[in-house]
């Protein structure tokens, strides 16, 4: 019928044969998302609908990772109130230090190829890695979902992103990203699903699909879907997730754009101060001087992106006056680290490790405040201006092998200079 990875997924959630973009449709919901920062909304709502029965909340994880550690009384009691509602309803909870909502679902199995995934939070395109459709809603629309397993969606239109040749060592899908947002623009595709497809995406390893489709948000997407291959189908039943149900584009799928990148060209890419796409190849701003780095957040805190800021900074030290926060997408990715060494390589180069959570990225915890015309570069998704609390200070965005590298020299620095070959197993 001409369809779209996106068309046809929506299609058999809302039990028609094919959907067009444009089309409104009611779908049936795989399973739902709630974090702590959106979590009040959700309980407020439920208390105005007055539901007796919340028959989909067995199916609603209620995740504790913005506010993790409250830093006040009032982020303390949200975390009461989620803890008693998903008792008392049997939804699913990941408690403070659990792990950030994008990564304890797909971890948790909660999610499988061909799946419909709603979650409070932009970056829910993440699972869309696993060939899923996974989108952002509100707080308020979790609570509807949880009464009837359904929400209702404008179908989008899709652009299919061909990437050709592979990322060459020292690159990632973080540097494709950025140099996608700077070629289109923040919010250059707003509401369009993004077809992730080719080579270079078949040689990613599963860590970097998921920061190719949590980065769509940035670009205003509606969802990032990548086709599954036996990576992910390895993935997901390492991870106890449902049978899948892969979904693959009609070769006649119509498209509102098809995008060809050589992928083999491209270099490690930085997003400059207060805007997510001013973006230029690292080695244009080489010398910037720098005073933080962070490494984490759901876009990049994942154990790929740990692996490699050890790879940078093993033996060495942080460069004079460069503090380094490393804070790890999820409790299993912190143990993980833990059994490989990495944070020995890490603490000894004089980073600071953090339990897992979102707190540092957006400033909530206080773990990471710079001063007044202090520089951070961040592995993070955005970099607008006070974002970690500041609004004297300066983010830069880049890979967390590029986060790492600047860490080392204390200015914005190319990773390809100082790890060299040390790159070429992670796109195998």
């Amino acid at each position: 019928m001409n369809a779209t990875i996106a068309e046809k997924i929506l299609a058999r959630h809302a039990g028609l044969t094919h959907v067009r973009s444009g089309d409104i449709v009611i779908a049936k919901v795989d399973f739902a998302m709630v974090h702590d920062a959106r979590a009040p909304n959700t309980l407020r709502m439920v208390d105005k609908m007055g539901a007796q029965r919340l028959p989909f909340a067995a199916k609603t994880a209620w995740v504790l990772d913005h506010f993790s550690p409250p830093p006040t009384v009032e982020a303390a009691q949200t975390h009461s109130a989620m803890r008693r509602f998903a008792d008392e309803h049997g939804s699913v909870l990941y408690d403070i230090g659990d792990g950030i909502c994008h990564q304890v679902l797909p971890e948790g199995g909660h999610l499988t190829c061909g799946d419909l995934i709603v979650g409070t939070d932009t970056h829910s395109t993440t699972y869309g890695a696993f060939n899923t459709f996974g989108t952002g809603i509100e707080g308020s629309d979790v609570s509807a979902v949880m009464a009837t397993g359904k929400i209702w969606l404008r179908v989008p239109e899709s652009v299919r992103v061909q990437l050709n040749g592979r990322l060459q060592p020292g690159v990632w899908a973080k540097d494709l990203t950025l140099y996608m947002l700077g070629r289109f623009g923040a919010e250059g595709l707003n509401y369009r699903a993004i077809e992730y497809v080719g080579a270079a995406v078949s040689a990613m390893q599963i860590d970097d699909r998921m920061t190719l489709a949590n980065h769509a948000a940035e670009l205003g997407a509606k969802a990032a879907l990548l086709e599954a291959d036996d990576k992910t189908f390895a993935w997901l039943a390492a991870h106890g997730a449902r049978a899948p149900q892969p979904v693959t584009a009609d070769a006649n799928a119509i498209y509102a754009e098809r995008i060809e990148i050589d992928a083999s060209a491209l270099t490690p890419q930085v997003a400059r101060r207060h805007a997510v796409d001013d973006v230029v190849p690292a080695s244009e701003v080489v010398g910037q001087k720098i005073n933080f780095a962070l490494i984490g957040t759901c876009t990049n805190g994942r154990l790929d992106d740990i692996r490699q800021a050890a790879a940078v900074l093993k033996g060495r030290h942080l460069a004079k006056g460069v503090r380094m926060i490393v804070t790890p997408a999820s409790r299993q990715i912190y143990l993980a680290a833990l059994r490989e060494g990495l944070f020995e390589i890490l603490t000894e180069a004089g980073a600071s490790v953090e339990a897992a959570g979102c707190g540092t990225c957006v400033g909530i915890t206080n773990h990471l405040i710079p001063g007044d015309r202090e520089v951070v570069i961040s592995s993070a998704n955005r970099n607008f201006k006070g974002r970690l609390g500041n609004h004297d200070a300066e983010i830069w965005l880049g890979s967390a092998a590029t986060v790492a590298a600047s860490a080392l020299t204390g200015c914005i620095t190319d990773p390809r200079t100082v790890a060299g070959g040390q790159w070429e197993a992670s796109h195998a």
